[in-house]
């Protein structure tokens, strides 16, 4: 390259000379450490979420042993205290994930400019998302529900 232009004027400068693929790359380069940096800030708030809820779920749980228990030393089974749990959790899931949907569809035209490669009302976005966080949510609810299903009522109604 240097050759070819050094014939046609010697006087011409070359500075810089990259492929197409390069400049390619360095056009992208900074949108794309963006859009990874966000990737991994969502994904420490999906980690940090799910710890939140396992800690609320075990802490009501844990509060809640004495009911249980009385639950199970009536007739309850260890899975109507799951369900019982669960469906408290689902509750509260649903609760968080129409009001987190409701809140990132006011706030598309703000977050419009942290997008690559995805619309701001991109459905398919939105629905994996809210079923992404449901499911971790219900993923983190599952151990203190299953703790909760396996109180022995006497061992609960002796504790106090």
């Amino acid at each position: 390259m240097k050759a070819a232009v050094a014939r046609i004027d010697k006087q011409e400068p070359l500075t810089r000379i990259r492929t197409m693929d390069q400049v390619l790359a360095e056009s992208v380069a900074e949108p794309r450490f963006r859009a990874g940096l966000t990737g991994a800030f969502a994904a420490i708030a999906l980690a940090l979420a799910a710890v939140g809820i396992f800690g609320v779920l075990a802490f009501s749980v844990s509060q809640r042993t004495r009911e249980f228990g009385i639950r199970m030393a009536l007739g309850a089974q260890s899975a109507d205290v799951l369900r019982m749990v669960m469906r408290d959790a689902l509750k509260i899931t649903v609760a968080g994930v129409a009001a987190g949907l409701v809140l990132a569809a006011a706030l598309t035209r703000s977050l419009a400019a942290l997008l690559f490669g995805v619309q701001p009302h991109d459905l398919v976005t939105f629905v994996g998302s809210a079923a992404l966080l449901a499911v971790v949510a219900l993923i983190a609810c599952a151990a203190p529900a299953l703790r909760a299903a396996r109180v022995d009522p006497a061992v609960a109604l002796h504790q106090e």
